[in-house]
């Protein structure tokens, strides 16, 4: 007999901001428990000293997830001239002090100006990639470091939003990968200085900004079950940037049961991968297989129903 998942069916995107302190799964977590969802997810890791947008998936939205994990994403972050860190933020140990040259806003935006567009950047000892099956941050802690491939990521914008002279805010819009504590370690090494962040704060993944971001006070506050759910994004909002398709309920219960069906693709191009409705209900992702035909690619399980 199949075991039983505990919890609520919760179907929905949650755009979490994410507290200080706790690591993106401990807050992923405790948001579970708050909707009593059977499944979640998120979709994209932030360093426990990080705040900001977390989306959470739950239920049926875990299945699009990697949608956003591959999007674009803006942060604010505060570097600290002088001290470098063995992390790259202020939770690290510091390694070296370094003196901080006299320098203006100007100096500051000339070097930030050499970080605009594809860069090359090391990724930190301090992060969850892997290496020969163990992530980089767990030989990291046991004093290990390890040779790391360059990869090349791109910064859309890097803004001087404020100047104090042995500290500076930016707000930064990069792909997918990028490192700000290693961008700021590297801006600092520009500057003729070391450097580590202090504060970091994600406002943006993907189509997703700052609005509508919601707190795990403020979701406890709320007085029901209903009312947290009614918070959430509808599933499809993991898919809107992909061609949408209507097809008929014939069609519908062919691709729910794992069956292409035939279905004018209109000026959808074959190889297209389109988010596909039947009465205005989505049912998933369907591949266009030849103008006249889709083949099912990545369902809702709810959409056989």
């Amino acid at each position: 007999m199949a075991r039983r998942r505990r919890g609520l069916p919760v179907n929905g995107v949650l755009l979490l901001d994410k507290p200080a302190g706790l690591s993106s799964n401990h807050a992923l977590q405790q948001a579970r428990r708050l909707f009593q969802a059977q499944k979640a997810g998120h979709t994209g890791t932030l360093d426990p000293m990080a705040t900001g947008l977390l989306p959470v998936c739950f239920g049926e939205a875990t299945k699009f997830s990697a949608h956003l994990l591959a999007s674009d994403k803006v942060y604010r972050t505060r570097v600290e001239l002088g001290v470098v860190t063995d992390t790259g933020d202020a939770e690290g140990e510091v390694v070296e002090r370094l003196a901080i040259p006299s320098l203006t806003a100007a100096n500051v935006e000339a070097v930030l100006a050499r970080f605009h567009g594809e860069i090359e950047q090391v990724p930190p000892m301090y992060s969850a990639l892997k290496h020969q099956g163990r992530k980089l941050y767990e030989l990291a802690r046991e004093g290990k470091s390890v040779e790391r491939a360059a990869r090349r990521v791109t910064v859309y914008d890097a803004r001087l939003v404020s100047f104090e002279g042995s500290a500076f805010e930016l707000e930064v819009s990069v792909s997918k990968g990028t490192y700000v504590r290693t961008l700021a370690e590297d801006i600092g090494r520009e500057l003729g200085s070391g450097a580590h962040i202090s504060a970091l704060r994600r406002l943006a993944t993907g189509p997703f900004g700052a609005d509508g971001m919601l707190t795990l006070e403020s979701l406890q506050a709320l007085p029901d079950q209903s009312s947290r759910e009614a918070t959430l994004l509808p599933v499809d909002v993991l898919a809107a940037h992909l061609p949408r398709l209507e097809v008929d309920a014939e069609a519908a219960r062919r691709l729910t049961h794992g069956q292409a069906a035939a279905v004018d693709a209109g000026d959808i191009a074959v190889g297209e991968t389109a988010r596909l409705y039947c009465d205005e209900a989505f049912l998933g992702l369907g591949a266009v297989t030849t103008p006249q035909e889709v083949a099912p690619k990545r369902l809702l399980s709810t959409a056989a129903d």
